[in-house]
């Protein structure tokens, strides 16, 4: 039987490990960890689609490593935007709230999440394949320097697409390496275009949070160049040519049913989007912002498995 005199230990222990709970809580706001489900869905397809060609799965290590490396990658992307933005952010009331501005995270640990986390993109770039790390530095000033963009250019959205769009294009070349061919450049290049046409589309609709604010502080966007109707207007036309984009994509993939219901679902969900963007309150933006687009990340990633298993042969090698 235990001393009595032990168990005082146990509540210091819980308080112990519910600070490190608040922590990474806390840390996961600051880079909004949880809109890493916009990107992330789209790598896995298209590393499942690479993988589809060597007939199995790239094996659990490799798995870790686009992982960690698109982890890596989206936390100092944010970690430096929530950094240069600071002094905005403080200004802005839908904003001032973060983390940078209220000094619940300083500004050298900022810089310390944002240096380690791409650190971490390059040694996760290393062990996969020469070329994914001589790239990694070319990745790592694109996802930056789209935070600077909405100082001087209306077409931040764009950047931030490119940005977004590597993802994909990362995994892809982290299966396959040098070895990719022709019609899978020609495939990375339209996933890759669908992914910038998404997210200009629904970035757009998420500044007109800030139109007023932008507008009165010299901050660049769409919406303050053409005004809000002219810029949804723009948004939509973008997500139409992102269903045709996918459409072309899915067929230079031998893609059939599964996919099409996704294409279907997908353009219902961006339809919607439209419908509550033009509420233009908070609530509603934040809705067409967040959840559809996070459910239309995920049905792409679902419909791509599912093709990809159930019609392309696919093994699960790596598993073993």
């Amino acid at each position: 039987m235990k001393n009595p005199r032990e168990f005082p230990a146990l509540p210091l222990s819980c308080g112990r490990v519910m600070t490190v709970l608040q922590q990474l809580k806390k840390w996961g706001e600051f880079v909004k960890f949880s809109h890493t489900v916009f990107a992330l869905p789209f790598a896995l397809a298209a590393m499942a689609i690479a993988a589809r060609d060597n007939r199995g799965w790239p094996g659990w290590e490799k798995f870790l490593l686009i992982l960690a490396a698109m982890v890596c990658a989206r936390t100092c992307a944010m970690s430096f935007n929530r950094i240069v933005d600071r002094r905005f952010d403080a200004l802005n009331p839908r904003t001032a709230g973060r983390h940078l501005p209220t000094g619940a995270i300083s500004l050298t640990a900022a810089w310390s999440l944002c240096v380690l986390s791409g650190l971490g993109l390059v040694a996760a770039a290393y062990l996969l394949n020469p070329l994914c790390f001589y790239l990694s530095p070319v990745a790592l000033f694109f996802i930056c320097f789209y935070s600077l963009t909405k100082r001087f250019t209306h077409f931040t959205h764009v950047f931030l697409g490119v940005a977004l769009a590597l993802a994909p294009v990362g995994a892809w070349l982290a299966v396959k390496g040098s070895s990719v061919t022709p019609l899978e450049i020609v495939q990375m290049k339209l996933l890759a275009l669908a992914v910038i046409l998404w997210l200009v589309g629904f970035d757009i609709i998420y500044a007109l949070q800030d139109y007023e604010f932008d507008r009165t502080h010299g901050l660049h966007s769409l919406v303050v160049a053409w005004g809000p109707k002219n810029a949804l207007a723009a948004a939509f036309l973008s997500h139409l040519a992102m269903v045709a984009v996918l459409v072309i994509f899915g067929l230079l993939c031998r893609f059939r049913l599964a996919y099409l219901v996704g294409i279907g679902i997908i353009t219902l969900c961006l339809f919607m989007e439209h419908l509550l963007a033009r509420k233009r309150t908070l609530n509603w933006i934040q809705l067409a912002f967040f959840r559809l687009n996070a459910l239309i990340s995920v049905v792409f990633l679902v419909v791509v498995l599912a093709e990809v298993i159930f019609k392309g042969g696919f093994r699960f090698t790596g598993f073993k």
